[in-house]
């Protein structure tokens, strides 16, 4: 029997993935041939052929909505949510045989009516989620965002803007068609096809955390926005605090990762033929130095580009360009690239909202008088005025960390652990992670092996502790836990927050004291980590990570304390409520 099996949770990542191997699994054990259509973020989409649609005798989907429906008319196609899937996937496998129906597709009409003319109260919502990092609170987000809405009797779809880009990306007629729009992103997403639109900003944790909340918010407090402008009225003051220095800040950190990760691990790859074999010209080794360290330098210019972009639009990137690599060229490093960053990214708007000129030549000014005012002005006070300071107080700061006593660098340790599993991805969290990256651009590598170490903590933790105290957890919250776990190898802190959001009183403790462990011991046999993400796969790529062996017993030693801890802490499931 052929078969098609289709995975696609909102999240994107540990979920679809579960439940598209176990459903593979058990679909080789009935003896079927199987075709795995997998929606998500760790692998990607290998759609089925005609050729293989036309040859399937059964099409199952574990989804909220059947990908590309069209294609599939005329087969036999049974469609149930991946909850239902992932506990017992032959018992799903063998109901989709015996009911899976001739599949019709039924697209709604154009002309339709929305739920609401029948007197329901029901509207159409669409929403686009966007994180620094775009791995896990973007998914997380938009899928507590799908099931919060459906649960209020809303028509809601929700468009992700993570590391691989927009998916299931909203069309201009279902924008056209929404009631409202909310944008939970905390980086800057192009606001220009929402002109018109009642628009809702918030941030992806508040979705995450009170998705209805943030929903009858706004549907009660969106404005109607121009496109780029701020919001007027009402939401003027929430708007400007979800676009204040915090949201910039993230913009750039989310632009510049992909430098930094390819950089650093390009840099490991060269010191696999020696630590001084690049010194060698003409070597495999000065090859891979030259182009790690080409991306090495591109960081502060990136970071500081795209905070200007989050301030000012498109006119902010030149001059934030031109302060970053200024920042690079005098020293200032990091520090000084974050404040070219906001110094272009404010000369620009000041000089975009400020310079009025004749119609006949308003032209000129984003392509000639903005890039050459801020980048004159941020050009000349990165020289004269913050470059050499800020220089002298990074170096400072280098030669501190690089003096560090086994006691201080402890205690340094259990500071950035701590903050690290404090709120989960939060802006605590962030201010560590982005502490931990600004220092791989100037190749201080500690700090950012500790905070990743302790990042892994509370989801590897949780996972554990659903397994040592299996008895204590219903079977959904088990299911989560090897989600958990899952996203803890990859150094995805928020796998913990479904634990942290039902029992936070024993959840938070237990991770901090995990999590400051590992940071404390990271810092204690002084790891060094080259890229600033991968989790436990960084391993795959020598000389990433060093020492390995005390760099993983750091993580286990953490991670058992969370989950000990909190395992001996947990009541029974009867006390913790998990939705199906």
């Amino acid at each position: 029997m052929n078969v098609i099996l289709i995975t696609n949770c909102p999240s994107g990542m540990a979920t679809t993935f579960l439940a598209a191997r176990r459903l593979e699994q058990a679909a080789t054990r009935l003896g079927w041939q199987a075709h795995v259509e997998m929606h998500g973020e760790l692998a990607p989409v290998e759609q089925a052929s005609r050729e293989q649609i036309d040859a399937s005798d059964l099409i199952v989907v574990a989804a909220e909505q059947v990908p590309d429906p069209a294609r599939f008319e005329g087969k036999r196609l049974y469609h149930g949510s991946i909850q239902q899937a992932l506990p017992d996937p032959a018992a799903f496998l063998a109901t989709a045989k015996r009911e899976a129906p001739l599949y019709t597709p039924a697209p709604m009409p154009a002309d339709a009516e929305p739920a609401d003319t029948a007197g329901t109260g029901a509207k159409r919502i669409v929403a686009v989620t966007a994180c620094p990092t775009g791995v896990a609170h973007t998914f997380m987000a938009a899928e507590a965002l799908s099931e919060a809405g459906r649960a209020l009797g809303h028509a809601i779809r929700v468009e992700t803007q993570g590391s691989v880009g927009a998916q299931d990306q909203l069309t201009e007629e279902e924008i056209a068609r929404a009631d409202v729009v909310i944008l939970a992103c905390d980086i800057e997403v192009d606001p220009t096809r929402f002109a018109g639109k009642r628009v809702y900003r918030t941030s992806t944790g508040t979705a995450l955390k009170k998705p209805q909340v943030t929903i009858e918010a706004a549907l009660a407090d969106a404005s109607v926005e121009d496109g780029g402008a701020a919001a007027p009225a009402s939401s003027q003051t929430k708007s400007l605090k979800e676009k204040g220095v915090y949201k910039h800040l993230l913009t750039g950190v989310s632009f510049m990762l992909p430098m930094v990760v390819a950089g650093g691990l390009i840099i490991a790859l060269s010191f696999v033929f020696g630590i001084e074999a690049f010194e060698e010209p003409g070597t495999l080794a000065a090859a891979l130095m030259q182009i790690g360290g080409s991306a090495m330098g591109l960081i502060v210019p990136v970071l500081a580009g795209y905070i200007a972009y989050s301030i000012a639009d498109r006119p902010g990137i030149a001059p934030g360009l031109i302060g970053g690599m200024l920042a690079a060229d005098i020293g200032s490093g990091f520090i000084g690239g974050i404040l070219a960053g906001f110094l272009a990214g404010y000369v620009a708007l000041a000089v975009t909202r400020g310079v009025k000129l004749p119609s006949s030549v308003e032209s000129l000014k984003p392509i000639l008088i903005i890039p050459f005012v801020a980048s004159l002005i941020t050009g000349l006070v990165m020289v004269y005025i913050i470059g050499e300071p800020v220089a002298a107080l990074l170096t400072a700061l280098e030669n501190y960390l690089e003096s560090l006593d086994s006691t201080n660098a402890v205690i340094l340790g259990l500071l950035l652990g701590t903050m690290m599993c404090v709120d989960l991805g939060g802006p605590i969290n962030k201010a560590a992670y982005t502490f931990g990256v600004g220092l791989i651009a100037s190749n201080t590598y500690g700090p950012m092996a500790a905070v990743m170490a302790a990042g892994m903590v509370p989801p590897i933790g949780m996972g554990l502790a659903s397994v040592l105290a299996r008895y204590k957890y219903a079977p959904a919250e088990r299911e989560a836990g090897k989600a958990s776990f899952v996203l803890g190898l990859c150094f995805i802190s928020e796998g913990a927050i479904p634990f942290a959001a039902k029992d936070p009183l024993r959840v938070i403790p237990c991770c901090i004291a995990g999590g400051a462990v590992t940071g404390a011991l990271s810092m204690l046999v002084g790891a060094k980590l080259m890229a600033p993400h991968g989790g436990i796969f960084v391993l795959l790529i020598p000389g990433a990570i060093t020492p390995v062996l005390l760099y993983l017993g750091a993580i286990i030693i953490g991670s058992l304390i969370t989950a000990v801890s909190y395992a001996f802490l947990k009541r029974g499931a009867a006390q913790v409520v998990v939705a199906s």
